[in-house]
């Protein structure tokens, strides 16, 4: 019934295209299917066959395990696709709120770094929208600290600045009031996720005022991320997860239950957000009914339109993420076969063994022989004859310089990821790093490996069977470009993923290219900010292609997106003492691309942007 229902909604939301899909979802009870049967149908289709196969509301309740112990697995949601290195040990619940404590250590904190994890029974949207919502007397029943808030500037739709006055009589005798001003930035994720990012700031529309001291908030992180439900349950839940970074006193001795005075500091104020978020929503019965008849909404409304072959083959991945990739096509007409309902009926109450299915196994190793030519000799690649602007690191203190790492620090779709969803440890890339270029440019600039300066029109560089280029247009003042070189020692087989990537068109291209960073030491606000969960480059920013000779250029343009823009504004204030760890994917979405395969990886540490080379046309 759930496939059903998901099925009807997602024909809703074709049928309403042209506008938001959250305001102008149909609700009638009848739906005029004229002009759109056949899409309709392939839905239809796709959800006989998802039946027919036993895969259906088994497969559906499988997936909602599988996640539902991912997340208490990973304590704050979702696993990301980047193995992080924070240790977070449960030290207190508090009004069903459990409080982490970070205990890894680390040379970047200034402090403790805590968080408040709580469930709440309202849709990740309806969570997001309280959050950000100013309105003071709604504030004032779930906020203890920030509620009187008040909106200073706002930035391109994702980022604004607030200021806020508190009176610190409900703490402490204080006798003079405190105010504040902090930006928040929001971004939503690929996977539906929301991040909200809150930095203390000054601004100069809300200088000092009289009778006021201005105070610094702590800086603090907001996530906000969705939970599949079991079947047959209508209500929606997501996780909600506030980090904060606090001062070690009186913490010590207030989780040890000692007595402090740590209960009457901004920062406890601040912890019991999440508790007075979660009680006011369940006091505010229509904010859970709002939020039930989103939950498919807010998987459908940031789906990006570019070619209707791929955006409807992602919506079907959206919906049917179990369903074999061998789909038929809109004509298909096929005679429905008839179903042993006492199988199916056996099958339904066979899932304890997809409860116990998830487990993080090692990737197996490449199968070279499957995207490189195997009756090509392999050649010899001499990293000598290869030389960028960036040095290659010595060791692991080194700094301003790159480095290879293997691909054991990602996460990646193992063999039978279209039937359990298990991602499996990432192997040894299949493309060697060659060197990295940092150049800092006067305007954007496109087709980089055209140029007679850049290595692969060197005489080595030509010899080589197949280049792949990825360059990173980094917008600041000046601009940047981060140009990554990878290589083969054979040619690209065509029949392959990679092949149909390298030679493909666009669309496809930007359908399939995967990018999954990680930060691996840096402040934990940057952590935050960049995540690691994979993003679709190509979904979330404009790419551009150049097909020639021996190579493949990927011209990555950061600054087409403010929040992607928006976030590297924020790695740049930090990257002298950041170490980045990225890895490039092509992303499998047919069983017989699987398991996917890490192209190339590199290690960014402590860029210096001072020391980029200067790089003219």
């Amino acid at each position: 019934m759930e496939a059903f229902d998901h099925a009807k909604q997602q024909a809703e939301y074709e049928l309403s295209r042209g506008g938001s899909a959250r305001n102008k979802l149909s609700v009638e009870p009848e739906i005029t299917l004229e002009g759109h049967r056949r899409r309709v149908r392939r839905y239809a289709h796709e959800l006989k066959k998802l039946i027919r196969i036993g895969q259906g509301p088994e497969m559906l309740l499988r997936k909602s395990s599988i996640l539902g112990i991912r997340a208490g697995g990973n304590i704050g949601g979702d696993v990301g696709d980047a193995i992080e290195a924070n240790k977070w040990k449960c030290i207190r619940t508090m009004n069903g709120v459990r409080i982490f404590e970070d205990v890894a250590e680390s040379k970047m904190r200034r402090g403790v770094l805590v968080k408040s994890v709580g469930v709440v029974d309202a849709s990740a949207d309806t969570v997001f929208e309280v959050l950000l919502n100013l309105e003071r007397q709604r504030r004032y029943e779930w906020d203890p600290f920030t509620s009187d808030l008040e909106l200073v500037e706002s930035y391109d739709g994702h980022c604004d600045v607030v200021y806020g006055i508190y009176d610190p009589k409900y703490l402490t005798r204080w006798l003079s009031k405190r105010d504040f001003v902090f930006s928040r930035q929001w971004f939503h994720a690929q996977d539906g996720t929301y991040t909200i990012l809150q930095l203390p700031v000054a601004h100069k529309k809300r200088p000092p005022k009289f009778g006021y001291r201005r105070i610094t908030l702590n800086p603090s992180t907001w996530e906000i991320s969705s939970i599949n439900t079991p079947m047959g349950t209508n209500i929606a839940k997501c996780l909600v997860t506030q980090t904060l970074e606090i001062h070690e006193v009186g913490w010590t001795r207030w989780k040890n239950n000692h007595c402090s005075k740590f209960e009457k500091t901004i920062p406890y104020a601040l912890m019991c957000q999440v508790s007075g978020l979660r009680e006011y929503i369940e006091a505010n019965p229509s904010l859970k009914v709002q939020s039930s008849t989103a939950v498919v909404q807010s998987k459908v409304s940031d789906i990006s339109i570019s070619s209707s072959e791929y955006e409807e083959q992602d919506m079907r991945d959206e919906f049917y993420d179990a369903i074999s990739a061998d789909s038929s096509s809109e004509e298909d007409e096929s005679d429905d076969e008839e179903i042993d309902l006492k199988q199916a009926k056996v099958r339904l109450k066979n899932v304890a063994w997809a409860i116990s299915s998830f487990s993080f196994k090692k990737s197996s190793a490449i199968g070279a022989h499957k995207e490189l030519d195997p009756n090509v000799a392999p050649a010899t690649i001499d990293l000598s004859n290869f030389h960028g602007s960036l040095r290659k690191g010595k060791d692991d203190s080194d700094t301003n310089c790159w480095a290879s790492p293997s691909g054991a620090g990602f996460m990646i779709r193992g063999k039978n990821y279209l039937k359990d969803n298990t991602k499996v440890i990432g192997g040894d890339p299949l493309l060697k790093l060659l060197a990295v270029d940092w150049l800092k440019v006067d305007e954007k600039m496109d087709r980089i490996a055209l140029h007679p300066k850049c290595l692969v029109q060197s005489e080595a560089g030509k010899k080589l069977p197949f280049i792949l280029v990825i360059n990173l247009q980094i917008p600041a003042r000046p601009n940047y470009s981060l140009v990554i070189y990878y290589a083969s020692d054979r040619p690209v087989n065509k029949d392959s993923l990679l092949g149909k990537f390298v030679d493909g068109s666009d669309a496809f291209r930007d359908s399939r290219f995967k990018l999954i960073p990680s930060i691996v030491e840096g402040y934990w606000m940057v952590k935050r900010a960049v995540g690691t969960k994979a993003c679709l480059l190509g979904k979330a920013v404009t790419c551009k292609y150049l097909r020639q000779d021996n190579f493949l250029e990927i011209d990555v343009d950061i600054g087409s997106s403010s929040v992607a823009r928006s976030v590297i504004g924020l790695v740049l204030g930090y990257v002298t003492s950041i170490v980045v760890d990225l890895a490039i994917l092509v992303e499998a979405k047919e069983e017989s691309e699987l398991p996917e395969y890490i192209l190339g990886t590199v290690q960014l540490n402590r860029l210096t942007p001072d020391s980029a080379l200067h790089f003219g046309v």
